[in-house]
């Protein structure tokens, strides 16, 4: 009978023991970013109801999270972030949520992305479970034709047609004077060999005009003293 009074009294107690808070760490993230712009940014937003003072934030890559992208680190003085080598990846803080933002980014790039947050300091070392992650998704940046451009400045381009055109204005100006004067002056030669005066076609000795009397020299002859 006693034993069975104690056994009773020990489960009443545990009954109404209050729970320990559970030292975990949750973790959502948006399950798709369309990246039309090279350009993406990821928020992890998180609950956490331990006591841990020291923390590490990563974003890591591919469905067995290989790849770690980058990681922020901080405690409550102090927050340092670094990236991967082939990444372009900033991290950032805010009371909740761990940003991610990314840069230049290509089509290789695209891929399932985690976020994994640990508390470090002070012990037991907690980290988040394996959230359902966010696809990231870079469209091909179309490629632009640009067309080469000349070494010669464009101001200087268009000074030398100004003058080229000027001259060529001058040619043709200077051209069609001379050939107006050479018409001219061919009108004149031409109307005075005209005006000069032209013998006969049938005169034949200059020294005697055409009009003259032919003299008879056969009376001269018939005539003897």
């Amino acid at each position: 009978m006693t034993a069975g009074l104690v056994q009773h009294a020990s489960g009443c107690s545990s009954r109404f023991l209050p729970s320990l808070p559970e030292n975990k760490i949750l973790v959502a993230q948006h399950p798709l970013l369309i990246v039309a712009n090279q350009t993406a940014t990821l928020v992890c937003n998180y609950t956490y109801n331990g006591t841990g003072k020291e923390f590490r934030a990563s974003l890591q890559k591919g469905t067995d999270s290989s790849v770690e992208v980058c990681f922020i680190s901080w405690n409550t003085t102090k927050i340092s972030s670094n990236s991967n080598k082939g990444f372009n990846c900033q991290g950032s803080h805010d009371k909740d949520k761990v940003i991610f933002n990314l840069w230049n980014m290509n089509t290789n790039q695209t891929d399932i992305y985690f976020c994994k947050i640990e508390v470090m300091y002070p012990p037991p070392y907690v980290y988040n479970e394996k959230s359902n992650g966010t696809v990231i998704h870079v469209k091909e940046t179309p490629t632009q034709i640009q067309e080469p451009q000349s070494a010669i400045p464009l101001w200087i381009l268009a000074t030398v047609t100004g003058i080229l055109a000027l001259y060529s204005m001058l040619i043709t100006a200077v051209s069609i004077n001379y050939w107006q004067k050479s018409k001219k002056h061919m009108y004149r030669q031409s109307d005075y060999m005209n005006m000069t005066p032209r013998h006969p076609p049938y005169q034949k000795n200059k020294g005697y005009p055409s009009y003259a009397p032919t003299r008879d020299y056969t009376a001269y002859r018939s005539w003897q003293p």
